[in-house]
């Protein structure tokens, strides 16, 4: 084991080589001190966490060292000592979100667990799901195949965006919801327009309606605090690579008690008949999906622990700092760009989205990314994406704000952006 340090410097230095072409036309800003504790290429100005996250260098060693001792003796490693592993994991993450242990499982991202939710439930004929108009498509795409199958309902409940008040926000909910409706799928944190929902003032509507909530937290986690227990949603799932910085691949799922019971995993494996002494069944299920790498899982503790580091004031002062940098962003880009801010800032975490000029509006759509986003990548090095949505259709740029990141990337955006 003394020389696994060098094979993970070996894939840090050939991750930070693999980048695209891209000439620069103005000069790109002064890292940000804390940028050297992750492998991101030094040639690109990266403004996307939100979508894959960045995982730390100290986490990537931990993951490279325990893939070694998985191959090194397989058998012991999946078999004889995982909950060795996986319990310690479990525990850190509980008291970060201020959970019970058993009432959390690992999965590998928060649209597989929201399959397990969606995809066990008992639905009628002519029940309603609810979601809104600015969920996450993959999230949307589970409820669309689910209420095809039992002959139920998608309702959708449309948020305007942009908006003024979260008031908006809960008015376009409660207006969707009848006596049929059986469960809503609420984002924490929408994804494309990045809006922080009023989450517990929608739950608490929708408790004496009779309906059931879903909680899409997939950038929660990191970003904002969580005390899931009192916010009282019947489920819960989040990613833990994003804001969190665990490796890709590590997720949870939080079930309230009382609905645990026919909850099954999105795949079923040997727990639904192998119980285990000090687990509970809801564990018993999703702690084994097959055959995987559960590093990702093990290592959720330890970055939990690593960023909660980086400042005197923890993550209490790591959330803060990053929801101030991203109002900061935002104002810098409405200014420079001369557009308007969709929502108050108090509607933001560490993301914020606002609409290109006018003068990008009528572009049309080609291909799997937008041509403007791959232009800013190829001449000027910035990672950001940009997105279409809305009705009409409006073409959205969406920036993160991470702790690697400082208020001269957003400047340096705003400049190549004119350049367009």
């Amino acid at each position: 084991m003394q020389n696994s340090n060098s094979g993970a410097e070996n894939a840090e230095t050939a991750c930070m080589s693999v980048r695209g072409p891209h000439r620069q036309r103005i000069a790109q800003p002064a890292k940000s001190p804390f940028h050297r504790h992750w492998s991101l290429s030094p040639g690109i100005v990266f403004l996307n966490h939100g979508s894959f996250g960045a995982c730390p260098k100290p986490i990537l060693e931990l993951q490279h060292r325990l893939r070694c001792e998985m191959e090194a003796e397989p058998v012991q490693f999946l078999w004889r000592h995982y909950e060795e592993w996986l319990e310690p994991a479990r525990r850190a993450l509980a008291r970060f979100v201020h959970a019970r242990p058993g009432d959390l499982v690992f999965v590998t991202n928060a649209t597989a667990g929201v399959n397990a939710v969606v995809r066990s439930l008992k639905l009628r004929r002519g029940d309603e799901i609810l979601t809104t108009n600015l969920d996450y498509n993959a999230c949307r795409n589970v409820l669309v195949e689910t209420a095809h199958r039992a002959g139920a309902r998608l309702v959708v409940a449309h948020i305007p965006f942009p908006l003024r008040t979260p008031d908006q926000i809960v008015e376009a909910v409660l207006r969707a919801v009848t006596p049929r409706t059986r469960l809503a799928m609420l984002d924490h944190v929408t994804s494309n327009s990045a809006l922080v929902l009023p989450l517990q003032r929608l739950i608490r509507e929708l408790e004496p309606r009779g309906v059931d909530t879903l909680v899409d937290g997939a950038h929660a986690p990191g970003m904002l605090p969580l005390n899931l227990p009192a916010l009282r949603a019947a489920y819960y799932t989040a990613n833990l690579h994003k804001w969190v910085c665990a490796p890709k691949g590590a997720a949870f799922l939080w079930v309230r008690e009382d609905k645990q019971a026919d909850l099954q995993p999105a795949v079923i494996s040997h727990g639904n008949n192998r119980p285990r002494s000090g687990f509970t069944p809801f564990q018993d299920r999703f702690d084994w999906a097959g055959t995987q790498d559960p590093t990702p899982w093990f290592c959720v503790g330890e970055a939990i622990q690593w960023m909660g580091n980086l400042l005197p004031g923890g993550w209490a002062e790591l959330r803060r700092r990053n929801h101030a940098l991203a109002v900061q962003a935002r104002q810098i880009l409405c200014e420079q760009l001369e557009v308007e801010p969709p929502c108050p800032p108090s509607l933001l975490g560490s993301m914020a989205t606002i609409p290109l000029p006018e003068r990008f509006q009528s572009a049309p759509a080609a291909g799997k990314i937008d041509a403007d986003q791959l232009r800013l990548y190829d001449q000027f090095g910035i990672e950001v994406p940009l997105s279409r949505f809305g009705a009409p259709e409006r073409r959205w740029l969406r920036i993160s704000a991470q702790i690697y990141n400082a208020p001269a990337d957003y400047a340096y955006l705003a400049a190549a952006m004119l350049t367009l």
